[in-house]
């Protein structure tokens, strides 16, 4: 199999990135676990799916091979990896949906975790200090006639720092809840 056909598998353009080549995963592995697909040809398609995705975590910063270089590390994919990876596959082709879904394996591919979120909060705090800190700043050392335009500025950017704010602190509320609810779950 090419690489590009593991590309077409999970269904996103080559040079994808990581967080792409995961978002594809999740959504293909959602779609073709036996346990929510029905169809004869969902084990396949999952165990295919899954095969995909651990070609390509695997090699994915080698896309820029020469032929004969590709060829040898396809070649040590099936001796060594592609069996475990469909040995991998079918047992969680076995599994439901949901113990797959709670798996380390799938939570390996969420996009947001704990640790994003609480630097994003960071940021955002980290903007909004400086936003005042700028203000008062201004306010010790005026510049001559851009009064008007530094309050409007300070209002622009207070408003654009406390979204941000807001926005960051929902995202790790909402990933704080998620995690109590899978570690309740175990």
């Amino acid at each position: 199999m090419l690489i590009s056909e593991y590309y077409d598998i999970l269904g996103v353009p080559l040079k994808s990135s990581l967080e792409e080549i995961k978002k594809a995963y999740r959504k293909k592995a959602r779609m073709y676990h036996p346990d929510v697909n029905q169809s004869p040809d969902a084990k396949d398609k999952f165990i295919r799916v899954t095969e995909a995705y651990d070609f390509l975590m695997a090699n994915h910063e080698k896309g820029d091979l020469s032929d004969q270089e590709f060829f040898r590390i396809m070649e040590e994919w099936r001796k060594y990896r592609q069996h475990r990876s469909q040995q991998r596959a079918q047992y969680y082709a076995r599994k439901s949906f949901d113990s797959f879904k709670n798996s380390k394996y799938y939570r390996s591919t969420r996009i947001l975790d704990t640790s994003s979120a609480i630097f994003t909060l960071v940021v955002s705090v980290t903007v909004l200090v400086f936003t005042i800190f700028g203000y008062i700043l201004r306010l010790r050392d005026p510049i001559p006639g851009t009064e008007k335009t530094t309050i409007f500025s300070f209002i622009v950017l207070l408003l654009i720092s406390l979204i941000l704010v807001s926005v960051s602190v929902f995202s790790l509320r909402s990933t704080i809840k998620a995690n109590k609810k899978f570690r309740r779950r175990k």
